[in-house]
């Protein structure tokens, strides 16, 4: 039986150096199936080598797309010789990603099967709006055997208003709206940096979309799209991922590549914390300059304060003196990492923070979850932490103990650690070479 791959971490080391991060994680795959609907051949630059980029390859592959390297970071993707529509049960376990393959398909065959989605257990991420609106273009979609079969003799634009804001969903809208017929509208459609870059590249592909004031995009339908060359965003989750390390373990870090207007809410909380932060050229140099004041948090939709960066700033704020206040508001469970933060040492309690309106506070659906599951945390610090063994439940949880593991005294072993590469390029060896004592064994 082959052993499963595990991080061993010997933390008191602070990082020093120089990484460069590659192109967002929560972008790259949206681009890849945004350059399916295409009559040609694109080139996507700037790809991070993770799990997620590879696994989408593998699956484009399975249509008959071709994907291939042309180069340390770029892909190539022609989908001339594509040919099905179908997706396999098992895809739906590999990532969030399989919902999306909808739209695409749609607008190039007319038909559509894809496998309910899997991904982080970070809470209930109702695709019930993405079909609202994919219907709303025209398409029927029907539940069979835990497939999900869409079809659309043709989609047609439309004026479609999310009740929430949704990432996912507005991207699965953009894909099937710049091949429909005539004009769509989205109302309160999400505004995140990974939009504006599929926007980008949708539009370098002949679509003609426009944002407008008020959480409006306008897409006007084309007859086609073509290939196109485009450079994927950095990735800003591995940026704070990086700054959170930096400064916890008071250590002194260049990241080559950041862009600090994706960073504007982070960078304002390290204000407030009196964390070292520099922004220059070459990306932002983050460091240490003396002991952290707490801080208050409450995620928020774009631009606000992201929610995968809180469970990151949760262990930076162990280290700072006083008590922070973490408020979630945008999925109603992802405290997933409290508990072996608490058995590190962390001081940390739940609360259930007094809201005047539920409704309009969480972007979840609030009269529907459960009424015990608390939204808050309180973090006393300053808390030295100690290693232990985990197993890593999703993506951010399995960072968050990295970050931890590094400040903590002793060693930390973390199983299951295909959760990290599923977003993070080789972090282990990266890490390494920042001074860490860090090894995959």
């Amino acid at each position: 039986m082959k052993q499963m791959s595990q991080i061993r971490i010997v933390g008191g080391k602070p990082l020093l150096g120089s990484v460069r991060i590659g192109g967002a994680k929560n972008a790259s795959y949206k681009l890849m199936l945004a350059a399916l609907m295409g009559n040609s051949g694109s080139r996507l630059l700037n790809f991070s080598k993770i799990k997620d980029v590879e696994t989408v390859g593998e699956i484009i592959r399975t249509l008959g797309g071709t994907v291939a390297a042309i180069g340390e970071r770029a892909l190539s993707i022609d989908p001339t010789e594509m040919t099905s529509f179908e997706l396999s049960a098992n895809v739906g376990e590999q990532g969030r990603f399989s919902s999306i393959f909808l739209a695409p398909l749609l607008a190039k065959f007319g038909r559509a099967v894809v496998p309910a989605p899997g991904g982080d257990k970070i809470g209930k991420r109702s695709l019930e709006w993405h079909f609202d609106g994919l219907s709303a273009l025209g398409a029927k979609i029907e539940i069979k055997d835990g497939m999900y079969n869409a079809s659309a003799e043709k989609l047609v634009g439309t004026t479609y208003r999310f009740p929430k804001n949704t990432h996912t969903g507005t991207e699965t809208l953009l894909l099937a709206a710049v091949l429909a017929e005539g004009k769509t509208i989205l109302e309160n459609s999400a505004e995140e940096n990974e939009i504006d870059d599929l926007i980008s590249f949708l539009n370098a592909m002949g679509a003609k979309i426009q944002r407008r004031p008020s959480r409006v995009i306008e897409i006007e339908g084309v007859k086609e799209l073509h290939g196109a060359i485009h450079r994927i965003m950095p990735d800003q989750n591995e940026a704070v991922s990086y700054a959170c390390a930096a400064i916890a373990t008071q250590g002194d870090i260049v990241i080559e590549n950041a862009n600090h207007h994706h960073l504007n809410s982070f960078l304002e909380k390290l204000d407030e914390m009196g964390a070292g932060y520099e922004v220059g050229q070459y990306g932002i140099r983050f460091y240490y300059k003396g002991a952290l004041k707490a801080v208050d948090i409450e995620t928020k939709i774009a631009p606000g304060f992201k929610t995968d960066w809180q469970p990151l700033l949760a262990t930076l704020v162990t280290q700072a003196e006083g008590t922070s206040i973490i408020h979630e508001t945008i999925y109603e469970n992802r405290f997933l990492y409290v508990d072996a933060l608490r058995d590190m040492g962390a001081k940390i309690e739940f609360f259930q923070p007094e809201v005047t309106d539920p409704e309009e506070t969480y972007n979840f659906n609030y009269k529907n979850t459960d009424p015990n599951l608390p939204h808050a945390i309180r973090i006393e610090g300053k808390t030295p932490l100690i290693g232990g063994n985990f197993s890593v439940l999703d993506l951010r949880h399995g960072a968050t103990l990295v970050i931890a593991g590094l400040i903590a005294s002793g060693t930390t072993v973390l199983e299951k650690i295909e959760q990290i590469d599923r977003g993070y390029e080789s972090l282990p060896e990266r890490l390494q070479s920042l001074g860490a004592d860090i090894v995959r064994k």
